[in-house]
């Protein structure tokens, strides 16, 4: 498992720079740098709605990985001890990316 510390702060998984989801997909299969790829995971937060006490983040996780080309990425899932998801004011998933991503 990995370490993820998630920015998107606007996404609705995120508690506190971390992830409650549990298994996050990195997209990104022909990336050749970290602005190509996004968590495919992200879900936006909607204004008014309400967030489940009972949910907290994880501190590693799970992560399918789709970035082909990056070095950290062994049979579809990330090795990499710790990422970092960028995305602070994202609306969409496309607005996301996985800054930890290194070419290969």
């Amino acid at each position: 498992m990995t370490v993820l510390n998630c920015s998107a702060a606007t996404c609705a998984y995120n508690v506190d720079e971390l992830c409650s989801k549990g298994e996050i997909k990195v997209g990104g299969a022909n990336a050749h740098d970290s602005d190509q790829t996004s968590c495919e995971s992200f879900i936006e937060r909607k204004e008014g709605s309400m967030s489940n006490s009972a949910s907290s983040g994880c501190t590693t996780i799970g992560i399918d990985c789709e970035a082909e080309n990056c070095s950290y990425n062994e049979q579809c899932k990330c090795v990499a001890g710790a990422i970092n998801v960028g995305g602070n004011e994202a609306c969409t998933s496309d607005e996301t990316r996985c800054s930890t991503f290194t070419q290969n």
